[in-house]
Formats: C-alpha cells, sequence, structure tokens
C-alpha cells in the first residue's frame, strides 16, 4: 500500500503493508527517532505524536488511519516552543526517554486549556510514564507553560 502522510510540515511517502503502525513508518520511512517504540500497547507514552493536535499511541494507530491529517513529532516542535522551555527551566528531564511524549502531550493540554491546575495536568499525563520519577518537574513545567 502507497502511503502518503504529512509529518512535520512535509509529505512522507512510505510503501507499507496495511497493517503497518504509524509509529515503524515515523521511524523507519522518515527517518524520526522522537517516537520510540517501547510497551507496543499504547500504554507508556514513548511512541506519542500529536495527530492533528490531538495526542495519539503511534504505536497502536496503523500507519493507513493517519492519511489526511497532521502528524507532529518532537522533531517538529521549536526549540523555542513555550512548553519546551519550561521543560529546560524546570529541568523536566533525566534519561530522556519519555519526554518527547510528555512535551507532546502537555503542549495538547495547553493548547486546549487542559492544564488549568496540577491535578488536571497529572490526569493529562496519564498515558504517558516517567521511569526516571520526574513527575513533579514535569507538571511544574507544563503549569508554567499554561500561564
Amino acid at each position: 500500500m502507497n502511503l502518503a502522510l504529512r509529518v512535520n510540515g512535509r509529505t512522507i511517502h512510505a510503501d507499507v503493508e496495511p497493517e503497518t503502525m504509524l509509529v515503524d513508518v515515523l521511524r523507519e520511512h522518515a527517518g524520526l527517532t522522537g517516537p520510540r517504540v517501547t510497551c507496543g500497547v499504547g500504554l507508556c507514552g514513548t511512541c506519542t505524536v500529536l495527530m492533528d493536535e490531538q495526542p495519539v499511541s503511534a504505536c497502536i494507530l496503523m500507519a493507513p488511519l493517519a492519511q489526511g491529517t497532521e502528524i507532529t513529532t518532537i522533531e517538529g516542535i521549536p526549540e523555542d516552543d513555550a512548553v519546551v522551555r519550561c521543560f529546560d527551566r524546570h529541568h523536566a528531564f533525566q534519561c530522556g526517554f519519555c519526554i518527547p511524549g510528555m512535551v507532546l502531550t502537555g503542549r495538547a493540554m495547553v493548547a486546549e486549556g487542559h492544564a488549568a491546575d496540577r491535578e488536571e495536568i497529572r490526569e493529562g499525563l496519564g498515558g504517558n510514564l516517567c521511569r526516571c520519577g520526574c513527575y513533579l518537574k514535569i507538571i511544574d513545567a507544563i503549569e508554567e507553560a499554561a500561564q
């Protein structure tokens, strides 16, 4: 199956099987390493991308379903983005493995007005796991970005 996906503002072409997951197209055909495959069942958040500005788990989304949408990976977010700056200012990272998904989820929450307080932020980050335990700093960063 021939796919044409809009990723970070450019078109990516890939010839794949219909059941190919979006994360595999992004990594293997677009050369993007921000979305990662860890759990493979959409629970950990390391594969998170934005599809039409909404966070999705790219490890469980079949790539053909993403046609006609705009996909944004961490590579498509500018370094001067407010959420990125707040993550940096709050040192809201350690190993960095979860950070792409956390930043993208945080951006969507801020954009939608779903980061009004710490409890709402905690709830919104529920699909993203940080193995290093940087949750408090991540919440601080998103809280500041929302202000």
